[in-house]
C-alpha cells in the first residue's frame, strides 16, 4: 500500500498485546490511526455500516505488520446491542480491548435554513449518540484492563462555523462527554482524550468545506502554513494511547496548525457563501452531495 505509516518517533513494539476497537475504522483519519496502532504491534477490529468496504480495509491494515491480527466488523453505531455484539466478538477474536477510538461519524454541507430536523438529529445520532453507546458497549472491557480511549472531535464549536451548525453541536456534546467520562472513569484507570483535526488533507471533509479555487488561500490561513496529513493525526493517536500519555486525562488535542485561531479558513468567501447558500444548495442536491 501506498504511503502506510511509519515513524522514527515512536519505538516499535510500543502496543505488543494491546487491542484496539476503532468505529468507522475503514475511513481515512481513522484507518490511518489504526494502522499506526497495527504498525507499533496492536492487533485491531474496525467497525463500519458497510460490510465488504469494512472487511477489505481490515485485511489491508492487517497485511503491514506480520503476525498481526485485524478484523472488520459490520455495526451501526446508532444501536447499542450492535456495538455490544462487535464488542464480544472482538473479544472473542482477539482476546481484549485496550483502545478505543470513537470516530464514526456523519458530515454534510448544509445551511440552516436548509437543515431539516431529521439530519441534524442523524448526525447528532452517529456522532454523539454513538459514541456514547460505543463506550458503554465497551465499557467492562476497559475497565478491566486499565484501558484508554480518543474520540475524534473537530474545532468547529469554538466559534461559529457557517454550514456545520449540526456536527459543531455534535462535537462540543462529544468534549463534554469525554470531560464528565474522564472524572467518572478516572478512577477505574480509564483515560479519555478527544483529538481535534483542523483541515486535513485529502479528506472528504475538508474537500467538502473549502470553495472551489480555495486551497491556496486556505493554506496561508493556516499559522504554519500548511494543511495537516492523516499521519498528524495518527502520531498525536500514538501519543495519547502511549504510557507517555498516562497521566493525561480530560484533555482535546487540536491537531490543525493554529487554524483554529485564526478563524479564517472557516470563513472563506463569508458572507457571500450564506447570502447564496440557496444556489449552493441546489448545485449539491443536483450533484447529490
Amino acid at each position: 500500500m501506498a504511503n502506510v505509516y511509519a515513524s522514527s518517533v515512536f519505538k516499535p513494539g510500543i502496543f505488543q498485546s494491546k487491542v484496539v476497537f476503532c468505529t468507522g475504522g475503514a475511513g481515512t483519519i481513522c484507518r490511518r490511526q489504526t494502522e499506526a496502532l497495527v504498525s507499533l504491534g496492536a492487533n485491531a477490529a474496525i467497525l463500519g455500516r458497510k460490510k465488504e468496504v469494512t472487511e477489505k480495509a481490515a485485511a489491508e491494515i492487517q497485511s503491514l505488520r506480520k503476525g498481526s491480527k485485524v478484523i472488520g466488523i459490520s455495526a451501526d453505531v446508532r444501536d447499542l446491542k450492535s456495538l455490544q455484539d462487535a464488542v464480544a466478538l472482538s473479544v472473542k477474536e482477539l482476546g481484549r480491548i485496550d483502545f478505543v477510538i470513537c470516530g464514526a461519524a456523519g458530515n454534510f454541507i448544509a445551511d440552516f435554513r436548509h437543515l431539516s430536523a431529521n439530519a441534524f438529529k442523524t448526525v447528532v445520532d452517529i456522532d454523539l449518540i454513538g459514541s456514547f453507546n460505543t463506550v458503554k458497549a465497551a465499557s467492562s472491557e476497559l475497565i478491566k484492563n486499565k484501558g484508554s480511549v480518543i474520540f475524534v472531535s473537530a474545532t468547529l464549536h469554538y466559534y461559529g462555523v457557517q454550514f456545520q451548525s449540526h456536527v459543531g453541536a455534535a462535537k462540543a456534546g462529544i468534549d463534554a462527554l469525554s470531560n464528565a467520562l474522564a472524572v467518572e472513569l478516572g478512577p477505574f484507570g480509564v483515560r479519555f482524550n478527544c483529538i481535534a483535526p483542523g483541515p486535513i488533507d485529502g479528506t472528504e471533509g475538508l474537500a467538502r468545506l473549502l470553495p472551489d479555487g480555495a486551497r491556496e488561500q486556505a493554506i496561508k490561513a493556516v499559522p504554519l502554513q500548511r494543511l495537516g496529513s492523516i499521519n498528524d493525526i495518527a502520531d498525536a493517536t500514538v501519543f495519547l494511547f502511549s504510557d507517555a500519555a498516562s497521566f493525561i486525562t480530560g484533555t482535546v488535542s487540536v491537531v490543525d496548525g493554529g487554524a483554529w485561531q485564526t478563524g479564517q479558513m472557516q470563513a472563506l468567501a463569508y458572507p457571500d457563501t450564506v447570502l447564496n447558500s440557496d444556489k449552493l444548495w441546489n448545485k449539491m442536491k443536483k450533484a447529490k452531495l
